[in-house]
C-alpha cells in the first residue's frame, strides 16, 4: 500500500508539473507576466508603455526585436550602455535585394562628457529646442524622439554629474544606400516614463539610488510653438539677428521658456542628417542643469556667463557651428549678448554679468 501511495504521488507531482508547464507555455505566447521581455537592465518591459515596446513595433515584415546591453553601472564602473533596435523589410520594386529598415534607441547611464567639444555637443542634443521639461522638479527634458536627467550629486563621477540619455535613430537601407528617416520613440509622456524608468534602474545599479523613486504625478508640458523658418528677431528676442542667406532651409525651435529654464534651437533641415542645431541658446538656474556648464570655457567670448540671479547660480549658453558661424549681426558675440540680456531681464536679474 505504502508503495501505491508513493506511485500515485509521483504521478499527481508530475500532472501539477506537466500543467504547470503548459501555464508557463500559454503565458509565455500570450505575453503574460511573468514571462515578458524586459530590456536594458530590466528598466523596460515588452508591451508596457511606447509603442516601441509593444507588438506594434513588429507589425512590419520580418521585424525583429533585439536589445544590446554593456555591463550594467556600478559603483566602481559608473557608465552603461544598451541599444534596443527593431529590424524589418520590405520588396523593393527597383532591386532584387529588398529594403531593410532599422529603428534604434540608446540608453546611456554616465558623467557628462568631460572635452568642451564633446560636452557641447551632448548640450545640443539634449537642451534641444523641441524638448520639453519634466515637471515635479525634476532636472531633464523629454522630446519624442529624446530625453535627458540629469542625476542627484550622489550619482557624480569623475568630478562631473552624471546622467541618463535616450536617443532615437532610423534608417532605411537599399540599392540607393543609407538613409536617415525621423523616428519618434513615442509621446511625451510615454518617453518620459521610460526615461525614468530607466534612470531609476540604473541608479540602483549604481548604487546612487535615491531612498524614493524618481517619479512625476503633474502631467508633461510640451513646448509651445513648432518649428518655423528662422529670421528676424531670432528665438523671437529682438536684436538677435543672423543672415541666414538665400534659399536658406534654417528653421528655429522656441523651447522651453520658464523663469528656471529657456532654450532655443535652429536647425538647417535636411532629410539625410539629424536635426542638430546650427546655433543653440539655453539660460538655465536650476543647480543640477547649472552643473551641467561646469568646466567649459567662460565668458561672452566664449558663449558662457555665470551669474548669480534671484540667490540662485545661473548660467546663459550660447554656441554657433560651421554653417552659422561668423554671421551673427553685428557678430555672433552681440546675438549672444542680446539673448543673455533679454532673458536676464525677463527672470529679474542682470543676465551678462560675469560672477
Amino acid at each position: 500500500m505504502a508503495s501505491s501511495g508513493k506511485r500515485r504521488t509521483t504521478v499527481l507531482v508530475g500532472v501539477v508539473a506537466g500543467a504547470v508547464l503548459v501555464s508557463g507555455i500559454g503565458l509565455w505566447a500570450t505575453d503574460s507576466w511573468p514571462f515578458r521581455d524586459t530590456y536594458c537592465w530590466g528598466a523596460w518591459e515588452q508591451n508596457s508603455g511606447a509603442s516601441f515596446l509593444g507588438d506594434e513595433a513588429l507589425g512590419k515584415s520580418g521585424s525583429q526585436r533585439r536589445a544590446t546591453e554593456s555591463a550594467p553601472p556600478s559603483a566602481g564602473l559608473p557608465h552603461g550602455t544598451c541599444t534596443l533596435a527593431v529590424t524589418s523589410e520590405a520588396e523593393d520594386d527597383d532591386s532584387d535585394q529588398p529594403l531593410t529598415f532599422k529603428e534604434q534607441i540608446t540608453l546611456e547611464y554616465g558623467p557628462v562628457p568631460a572635452g568642451a567639444k564633446e560636452r557641447r555637443s551632448w548640450i545640443a542634443q539634449y537642451f534641444h529646442g523641441s524638448a520639453s521639461p519634466l515637471p515635479d522638479g525634476l532636472d531633464g527634458l523629454v522630446a519624442g524622439d529624446r530625453a535627458m536627467l540629469v542625476l542627484p550629486k550622489e550619482c557624480d563621477a569623475d568630478g562631473r554629474p552624471s546622467a541618463v540619455t535616450i536617443r532615437s535613430e532610423s534608417s532605411g537601407d537599399g540599392h540607393l544606400g543609407k538613409v536617415a528617416m525621423p523616428f519618434a520613440i513615442g509621446n511625451t509622456a510615454e518617453v518620459g516614463r521610460m526615461l525614468l524608468d530607466a534612470a531609476n534602474t540604473t541608479m540602483e545599479k549604481a548604487g546612487c539610488a535615491p531612498d524614493k523613486p524618481l517619479h512625476t504625478t503633474s502631467p508633461m508640458v510640451t513646448v509651445a510653438e513648432d518649428d518655423e523658418r528662422a529670421g528676424s528677431p531670432l528665438c523671437r528676442i529682438p536684436g538677435m539677428t543672423f543672415d541666414f542667406g538665400e534659399g536658406s532651409r534654417y528653421q528655429q525651435q522656441v523651447g522651453t521658456v520658464t523663469d528656471r529654464l529657456q532654450t532655443c534651437s535652429v536647425v538647417w533641415q535636411t532629410a539625410r542628417e539629424p536635426d542638430e542645431p546650427s546655433a543653440q541658446y539655453v539660460m538655465a538656474r536650476r543647480p543640477r542643469l547649472v552643473a551641467v556648464f561646469d568646466g567649459l570655457p567662460a565668458g561672452a567670448a566664449h558663449g558662457l556667463l555665470r551669474t548669480t540671479c534671484g540667490g540662485r547660480p545661473t548660467v546663459f549658453y550660447g554656441n554657433v557651428e560651421t554653417g552659422l558661424k561668423g554671421r551673427g549681426r553685428p557678430d555672433d558675440r552681440r546675438v549672444f549678448d542680446r539673448f543673455a540680456g533679454s532673458v536676464g531681464r525677463r527672470i529679474g536679474c542682470g543676465g551678462g554679468e560675469d560672477a
